[in-house]
């Protein structure tokens, strides 16, 4: 499970070093692509498996999931964590996230996402309220 946040900087060469206590569920690869908000998911490949699996179960004649499937697999990146932890964010995701040097990675249970700095920041105070404000009807059992 990918709990907490952390903030990494971007190297001259678009690497990232991994927090530690990712590292281990990602050493053996990891998938990186476009996530909703503008940031980039971290599965491990394990998971990236998982979910891939359950889009497949998704009609080919939904429309709206057919689109999902094609943003969600056409940004995707498999990657292989060096020696010290690091790896290389593709162009591509770097500006579909905005990503400047500054960046924040959070843990999101089943994955880890990759937000530029700022806009993690921006993002977190605007959910404040409503995080504060959720009730039982969004996540049953929890309250």
């Amino acid at each position: 499970m990918f709990l907490g946040t952390y903030t990494p900087r971007l190297d001259e060469k678009a690497r990232l070093i991994l927090p530690a206590k990712f590292r281990e569920e990602l050493a053996e690869g990891l998938v990186l692509t476009r996530g909703q908000e503008r940031c980039i998911y971290v599965f491990s490949a394990r998971e990236f498996e998982k979910v891939h699996e359950q889009m497949r179960s998704a009609p080919l004649s939904s429309r709206q999931a057919r689109d999902y499937i094609r943003v969600f697999l056409s940004g995707a990146s498999d990657e292989t964590p060096d020696k010290q932890g690091r790896i290389t964010i593709p162009a591509p995701l770097r500006s579909y996230a905005g990503l400047d040097r500054e960046l924040a990675v959070i843990g999101a249970g089943s994955r880890a996402e990759i937000w530029d700095a700022g806009s993690w920041s921006s993002y977190l105070e605007e959910q404040e309220n409503a995080f504060s404000e959720t009730d039982e009807e969004v996540l049953p059992g929890i309250f």
